[in-house]
Order: structure tokens, then C-alpha cells, then sequence
């Protein structure tokens, strides 16, 4: 059996395992990873080069600074702060929504949602509004969020990794381009029309068990507190400005990391414990996959095939359409992140094939690959509201789906002006 077969077997074996999610999306990419080395396809220093990957580091190093903020009760502060600026139930969804987004570029998405839900549930308990009509919306702007910046999303970062073989990259704020217009459409949206159509189900004191049971971070010490804030913004500073300082995102990140342990802000424990591995495994283990179909041309024959179905000389707006709703497709059953890492390299392929700029294809793989809105498994941050909000699935579809039609109408109108197919 040629390599080219073996690594579509496993591409097909990953895809079915994360749309299914029989076994954990972690263990799938680390049995592709060693399936690979086993079968031959890839050397041992190939299949786990993506787990040195700069990106990787990086992602643990925001880890590691977004559990400090998260740890000293910084994050639970920040989100407090909404309850200042919302007299009225959709002023409420519009503060909430704005707050989650921004934190979400910076921070992780599902870490963002997590602190913020019990603030949600508590500020609906206090001004009488029902949770299912302020915790979708939540949910919504943390995937939104994590379009402003390069650091907003683990897709995002797999993107970034795809492009710098190719000596090209996005800026720290490129994603923002299109991520903004869309943030700003959708929240003015369910601030409006869309407010008509969120979720209105009553909640039992069941639920709130799970939701209530907040850390208690009176004791502490308010330096810890503000150092936290103050490591963080300095980090984004330096990531902001990485071509000035001449310091790579990754290495600023970890010196942002060991400051917090250093000064005891978190505790090595804590540090460690705030790491997702599954996030790593996941994203490590399907670089190895990225590379089998680099190395063994299978990425090429499937653009082959997907550029034979749209024709000879496909319209660059028609295959940047395909691109995205096949995105958006694919990331509403699995991992955003899995989504982005199995599409980006055969983006790469195609549009190097159709002699266009990678970036263009991968930013419409990135953005549609965020729009989870439409089921409760799209994102984690989606599962995590399902008990508190009381929802169904058709809840997720007839909220989501209005969501990724103005994602896509909007990215259809941007993409195409900020990224041209042939610059």
C-alpha cells in the first residue's frame, strides 16, 4: 500500500473519529501520529515535530497566563464590571457580548465562557431576566472573540503554523479584519432582530448546583490580583509589537508565564494544572497528519479533486464560498481546531495549484471554522450551557444558523477586498 493511501486512510479514520468522537479528539490524533511512524509514512522527528512547534509553545505559555487571571478571581472582576452598564435586558446581551468577545481574543475562548457563566447566571438571578437569553449569546461572542487576534483561537495559530513554511504569516490583529465586522454584525443583531429568537425557557434550581458554586477569592491578596492583569496586558503588549522588539510571540508568552510563577502569582501546580493537554495532544497530533499529506502528496490529489469539481478555472469567490461553508460545516460537528488543522494544508495545496496567495484560502478555512453556532457540541463553550440554559438542539440551530449566515455574507463581502485571491 502506497503512503499516499495509508495517510487518506488515516485523514479518513481522524475524520470520522472527530466528528463521532467515539474515543477523546486527543487519543485520535495521537494514534494517527503513531500510526504514521508505525506504517512508515512519516520518521519519528517528522510525525512529533509539530509538538515543538513555536505555536504549541506559545499555547501553553497562554495557558499558563490566562489561568493566573482565572486563579486570582482577576477574570471573575472583569466581568463584573457589565453589570454597570446594562439597565435593560438587551443592553444586558450587548455589555455581556462585548466583554466575552475582548476576552476572548486574548484568552482562551472555553477558559473565558467558563469563568463568566456563573457571573451570567448570578446577574440574571439579580435582574430577573432569564439565563437562556443571556448565556447563548455568551457563547456566541466567545467564538466571535477569538477572531480578533492571532492568540484568540488554537485554529488561528494551526493556520499561522501552515503558512510559515511558506515564508508567509498574519499579523497579531489580521484575523480582526474580518473577525470585527462580523462581531459587530451579530451583536447588533441579536441586539435587534435576532433578540426575538433566543431561547426563553424557564430554568429549575437544579441546574443551579452545578453553577453557583463559585471559588471564593476574598482571601486573595489584591497585588496577585493586579500583577496578574498587569503580566497579562504587558505580554499582549510585547506579542502586539513582536516585530519592533524583534522577540518572538512565543518566547514574550513564556517570559509572561515564569514571571507569574516567579513573583507566585500562580503556583507551579496550578500552572501546570491550567494547561489543556487534550488541546495540545489534539493540536501536536494533527500537525503529524498536516505533514503525511504534505510529504506524500495526498494533500495535492485531493485539491486535485476538489479543484476538478468546481472546473478548470474556478471563480476565486466560488472556491472561497466552497472553502468556508465546508468549514462551517465541519466545525459544528468536531473540534474548530481539528476542523482548521485537516482543511489548512489542503487549502494550501489548492490555491498553490491555482498559483493563488494561501492566505486568502486559509483566512476563509479560519473564520469559517469558528462559526460553531449552530449545535450544542460545536465548541465546548457550547456544551458547557446546555444544562444552565436549559436548551435543546433545535435551540443552537435556530439561534446559530441566522449567526453563520451573516458570517458568511459578511466574510463574502471582506474577503475578497482584504485578501485577494491573485494580490
Amino acid at each position: 500500500m502506497s503512503p499516499t493511501v495509508i495517510t487518506l486512510i488515516f485523514l479518513a479514520f481522524a475524520i470520522i473519529m472527530f466528528v463521532t468522537e467515539k474515543i477523546p479528539l486527543g487519543l485520535t490524533s495521537m494514534i494517527v501520529c503513531i500510526g504514521l511512524v508505525i506504517t512508515g509514512v512519516l520518521s519519528v522527528s517528522d510525525a512529533f515535530n509539530g509538538f515543538i512547534n513555536s505555536n504549541v509553545i506559545l499555547f501553553v505559555a497562554m495557558f499558563i497566563v490566562g489561568g493566573a487571571l482565572f486563579e486570582t478571581g482577576m477574570a471573575n472582576e472583569i466581568g463584573s464590571l457589565v453589570t454597570k452598564f446594562a439597565k435593560t435586558e438587551r443592553s444586558l446581551i450587548i455589555a455581556i457580548m462585548v466583554i466575552v468577545a475582548v476576552m476572548s481574543g486574548f484568552l482562551s475562548n472555553t477558559g473565558t465562557a467558563a469563568v463568566l457563566i456563573p457571573v451570567v447566571i448570578g446577574i440574571a438571578a439579580k435582574s430577573g431576566y432569564k439565563r437562556s437569553r443571556l448565556l447563548m449569546p455568551l457563547v456566541f461572542a466567545a467564538a466571535m472573540g477569538g477572531n480578533l487576534s492571532l492568540i484568540g483561537a488554537p485554529g488561528n495559530m494551526i493556520a499561522q503554523s501552515a503558512l510559515e513554511p511558506l515564508g508567509l504569516k498574519f499579523g497579531f490583529f489580521e484575523y480582526a479584519i474580518v473577525g470585527l465586522p462580523i462581531l459587530i454584525v451579530g451583536i447588533l443583531f441579536y441586539a435587534t432582530i435576532g433578540f426575538k429568537i433566543l431561547p426563553h425557557h424557564d430554568t429549575t434550581d437544579a441546574d443551579d448546583s452545578i453553577f453557583d458554586e463559585s471559588q471564593d477569592f476574598s482571601n486573595v491578596p489584591k497585588w496577585k490580583k493586579v500583577l496578574s492583569l498587569v503580566i497579562l496586558i504587558a505580554t499582549l503588549i510585547g506579542m502586539i509589537f513582536e516585530e519592533q522588539i524583534g522577540v518572538k510571540l512565543c518566547i514574550t508568552g513564556c517570559v509572561g508565564a515564569i514571571l507569574l510563577i516567579l513573583t507566585g502569582v500562580i503556583s507551579e501546580k496550578n500552572a501546570l494544572k491550567s494547561i489543556d493537554l487534550k488541546t495540545i495532544f489534539l493540536f501536536g497530533g494533527t500537525l503529524s497528519l498536516a505533514k503525511a499529506l504534505e510529504v506524500t502528496g495526498a494533500g495535492e490529489l485531493i485539491a486535485d479533486k476538489v479543484v476538478g469539481t468546481l472546473g478548470e478555472n474556478p471563480s476565486p469567490v466560488l472556491f472561497t464560498f466552497v472553502v468556508f461553508i465546508l468549514c462551517c460545516i465541519m466545525t459544528n460537528f468536531m473540534s474548530n481546531t481539528a476542523t482548521t488543522a485537516l482543511m489548512a494544508p489542503i487549502c494550501i495545496s489548492i490555491a498553490q495549484g491555482m498559483g493563488a496567495d494561501p492566505r486568502a484560502v486559509l483566512m476563509a478555512c479560519v473564520i469559517g471554522g469558528s462559526c460553531a453556532y449552530a449545535t450544542p457540541i460545536g465548541m465546548p463553550a457550547n456544551t458547557m450551557v446546555v444544562g444552565a440554559g436549559n436548551y435543546k438542539f433545535m435551540d443552537y440551530v435556530k439561534a446559530g444558523m441566522p449567526l453563520i449566515v451573516i458570517a458568511t455574507v459578511v466574510s463574502m463581502i471582506i474577503l475578497p477586498i482584504a485578501f485577494p485571491f491573485y494580490p
